[in-house]
């Protein structure tokens, strides 16, 4: 008997789901349908301010699998085809297309969360005034180009992570005056304040205005009812164009009225299987969830491309019939504002403390090549340890190009419970274009072993 799996979002980790489902189990078994509210299906989200820059190519360039690709694989997909509402006791859905038509419902034998996450916009004056815009999904950004189009000259970006600091090297590449403003006494919060002091002056010395510790209180509009200017506590700062980027939320509403498990940052909690927990048949992945953070033993809510692609191939493979789990994270990430690359994994010192370590921290400066070599470039790493037993719980680098991916290796070390003092004997690879004699990873280990 042919089993109807539905899946409610079609991006990274709904469609990475129905393909790996179909693919295990095949036709005859599975009845796979998606429904997607939005215009576009399994695209980089991430992608998007490199294309609002002209950095890469878009739309097209950022979707991986075009509607009529799933479509060609088995996918019965409905675009622009809004799930409102779960009934679980009955198994059924409700139904309503977003272009007209009517609504219907659907029953389901499971079915699969990959509702994604929302940009979270401050309820404020003016926040929904032209010229205001969110960075979350391919209509988002063609918006954005369009205002860029009007050719404006002074941007302010609302936020000082990941999605801010990405906005404002965007506008730094339109050619655009441009002022990052954020409530934090630094930026990118995911940093030890001392790592975010370094991105802040790094971002000064490139043009950017920065004004952290400022909270925004509205956003003025002029007589064309456009914004004109971001209202802060510290005063008004004009612009042309304002770009949110305050991170996203969880898109939970749908599961919240289903009266599923929700935790602390509003995701959906599921088990290693991506079952949502407590209910048979119901599966939940990508941004809408919350993750095992294998560090601090804490779920936490990460809305990452790679793990929503992991969710759901995870989610496909049980689907299918097979067994597999998600092992959690240690919070790893990586990101740039022009030349400057940032990169993290683990906890942050007051995270460290939170989950009940006493941590020592370091700090280093080296080059990402050998001194002498030409392109060397300024790396600044922290590195926290637990006190006592060595264990590596943390680090952060800041530098030029060459300095972020070299968080992998310490994410790799964060994730296998590795000590510092065992990581200082790490074989990593060396030439003088790639590194000096001691990697700077290395270093921060050695001092980090001798503070323990």
């Amino acid at each position: 008997m042919t089993r109807r799996v539905v899946v409610v979002g079609a991006d990274a980790a709904g469609m990475s789901a129905a393909s790996q489902a179909l693919r295990r189990a095949g036709r005859d078994a599975l009845e796979v349908v998606a429904f997607e509210r939005g215009h576009h299906v399994s695209y980089s989200a991430c992608g998007i301010p490199y294309w609002v820059s002209g950095e890469v190519d878009g739309p097209e360039a950022l979707i991986a699998r075009n509607a009529a690709q799933h479509r060609a694989n088995g996918i019965d997909l409905r675009l622009r085809t809004e799930v409102t509402e779960i009934d679980l006791d009955a198994h059924k859905l409700t139904v309503a297309p977003l272009d007209g038509g009517a609504g219907y419902r659907m029953g389901f034998d499971d079915l699969v969360l990959a509702t994604g996450a929302v940009p979270i916009r401050p309820d404020l004056p003016g926040v929904d005034a032209p010229g205001v815009y969110g960075v979350q999904t391919l209509d988002d950004g063609a918006a954005l180009l369009a205002g860029l189009a009007e050719r404006p000259h002074r941007a302010v970006v609302v936020g000082g992570g990941y999605i801010g600091i990405e906005m404002a090297e965007a506008m730094v590449r339109r050619g655009l005056d441009v002022t990052l403003v954020d409530q934090s006494p630094e930026p990118m919060t995911t940093l030890d304040p001392d790592m975010g002091a370094l991105v802040r002056e790094a971002m000064v010395r490139m043009g950017i205005t920065v004004r952290t510790g400022t909270p925004v209180s509205g956003f003025e509009t002029g007589a064309d009812g456009r914004v004109n200017a971001v209202i802060t506590e510290g005063g008004r700062l004009p612009a042309d164009i304002v770009v949110l980027g305050l991170g996203v939320r969880p898109s939970t509403e749908l599961a919240r009225a289903a009266g599923l498990p929700l935790g602390a940052a509003g995701g959906v909690l599921t088990d290693r299987r991506m079952r949502v927990s407590g209910y048979d048949g119901m599966w939940a992945g990508g941004d809408c969830v919350e993750v095992f953070n294998r560090v601090s033993q804490r779920r936490m809510h990460v809305a990452l491309g790679t793990h929503a692609n992991k969710h759901g191939r995870v989610i496909g493979t049980n689907l299918g019939g097979g067994y597999a789990t998600f092992p959690g994270v240690v919070g790893t990430a990586v990101t740039k504002v022009c030349d400057l690359e940032i990169g993290r994994t683990g906890l942050r010192e007051t995270e460290a403390r939170a989950a009940g370590f006493e941590p020592v921290s370091v700090r280093i400066e080296s080059t990402t090549r050998a001194g002498y070599f030409p392109g060397a470039a300024p790396i600044t790493v922290k590195m926290i340890a637990e006190r006592g037993t060595g264990r590596l719980l943390g680090v952060q680098l800041v530098g030029r190009e060459g300095a972020a991916k070299r968080v992998d290796v310490c994410a790799l070390a964060v994730w296998n419970e590795m000590t510092v003092e065992e990581l200082t004997g790490g074989d990593l690879g060396y030439a003088p274009p790639f590194s000096p004699v001691w990697d700077p990873v290395l270093v921060a280990a050695r001092k980090a072993a001798a503070a323990v």
